[in-house]
């Protein structure tokens, strides 16, 4: 391992990688539970989707390891899944089959683009300003996500506000939501405590100690289950269960309207979420892991990209909506994940959730929410890179890092960064800064927003 991975050479250790593996699959291993509530709305069988999540993540977290030895764990996008599932089958009206088809196309893009080094010539033209951004961006995106997760913040007259603990105990609903709410927040102060202890593997201890911690309210009357509500049992049902078949959705897919207008914009769609969702949380992570060179780029992001585009293709012949690299991989990088071999361990446990999916569909969100938000705070402290001082490098930073959080959308950050960067520098005659791939991205956005 010492010989592939070069441990020594990124100054980690087998211990180390293996406990941030395991703490990325904690963190992201909801998506084995959502993603079959979501595609299975389509009609899909939510047995073969959950097998073809487990083994889409395993190889393309696999190929990240083998072809770009990168801490970056794939899985199912969010977003992305339920783009699928409620705009092209369900608003536009197209079968899950042709749905797929419009995955798999977008697969062979992209291997296509990076093969012919589009989507790394996009990450190095991004200026080191907004790749500073795009992490502390990505940092209050997963803050904002946990927080959700925990149903700490929740919808309002103000769009979001505060859960009410009064209102729970009034609706009678305090046993289940109420009572998660507090535990996350219990979790939250033990997994911060941790840190600054600096105890080994902190993350993935907040997250066992939240979730025990529940078992025990569950065991004592404190927590009570409520399906209809989405509070399920913090118990796992049993330890060891069969795989379910993927043959329901196995090479499914329908080529009949591959020719139409519609078609085209669905893999266009898909096309550009997933490459600046990746790009986004590639930028991120390695910013934070100092992982860039002096020049900005990252050694290894061909092979990354590629493992992206080889996880969405076999993915969408497996029968899963587009695989992408989870932003989630930032906790992993926390415990101080630097090699592939992050990814292998991560991959190996997705394998192993087809055989013990009791245990791990039981970790509930309020247990994983703390970890995303510690995580976020680590990711924050990048905001210390950007130069404040210089205006046409700081608003544009700014409004990257907003617009993440606030309009829920990694890609969204980055569209508004770009061409408020480039917007900015062209009217106060700084236009030689800008580079022609700059100029041709901020274009290519503003026609997004024109015409999707």
């Amino acid at each position: 391992m010492e010989n592939f991975f070069k441990l020594k050479e990124h100054g980690t250790d087998v211990k180390t990688e293996v406990i941030a593996g395991l703490t990325t699959f904690m963190t992201m291993a909801y998506i084995l539970a959502v993603n079959p509530s979501i595609l299975g709305a389509t009609g899909m069988d939510t047995g073969a989707i959950f097998t073809a999540t487990a083994l889409a993540s395993a190889i393309g977290s696999f190929c990240m390891a083998l072809f770009a030895n990168l801490p970056f764990v794939l899985s199912a996008g969010m977003g992305l899944n339920a783009y699928f599932a409620y705009t092209v089958v369900l608003g536009m009206g197209y079968s899950w089959e042709v749905a797929l088809t419009a995955v798999f196309v977008e697969g062979i893009i992209f291997i296509i683009l990076s093969l012919t080094n589009v989507r790394e010539a996009i990450f190095n033209a991004i200026p080191a300003s907004l790749k500073v951004a795009v992490s502390v961006g990505i940092g209050l995106f997963i803050t904002f996500i946990g927080l959700q997760n925990a149903h700490i913040v929740v919808d309002g007259s103000t769009l979001v506000g505060l859960f009410s603990f009064n209102g729970s105990v009034k609706a009678g609903t305090f046993q289940s939501e109420g009572i998660t709410v507090v535990l996350a927040l219990i979790g939250l102060l033990i997994t911060a405590f941790l840190v600054i202890k600096n105890v080994k593997g902190n993350i993935l201890l907040g997250i066992l100690i939240t979730w025990v911690l529940g078992i025990i309210c569950q065991l004592t009357g404190l927590y009570v289950p409520n399906a209809e509500a989405g509070f399920y049992s913090l118990i796992p049902s049993g330890i060891i269960s069969a795989p379910a078949s993927v043959a329901p959705t196995l090479f499914k897919m329908d080529f009949s309207a591959i020719a139409s207008l519609n078609f085209v914009v669905v893999v266009f769609a898909f096309l550009f979420v997933d490459i600046f969702d990746t790009l986004g949380t590639l930028i991120g992570c390695a910013t934070k892991a100092n992982m860039l060179d002096k020049e900005g780029k990252l050694p290894g992001i061909k092979g990354a990209l590629m493992a992206d585009a080889v996880g969405t293709t076999v993915g969408a012949c497996l029968g899963t909506s587009t695989i992408t690299t989870f932003v989630e991989s930032s906790s992993g990088i926390a415990e101080g994940g630097r090699t592939g071999l992050t990814s292998i361990v991560s991959g190996l446990l997705f394998i192993l959730a087809l055989f013990f999916s009791p245990i791990f569909l039981a970790i509930p969100s309020f247990a994983t929410a703390p970890a995303l938000i510690v995580v976020g705070f680590f990711m924050m402290q990048s905001v210390a890179k950007i130069n404040w001082s210089d205006m046409l490098e700081a608003i544009p930073a700014f409004i990257c890092i907003f617009a993440m959080p606030f309009m829920y959308s990694i890609s969204e950050g980055i569209s508004f960064g770009v061409i408020s960067f480039v917007v900015l520098n062209a009217v106060a005659g700084k236009a030689k800064k800008i580079t022609p791939l700059m100029w041709v991205l901020a274009v290519l956005f503003i026609l997004k927003y024109i015409f999707l």
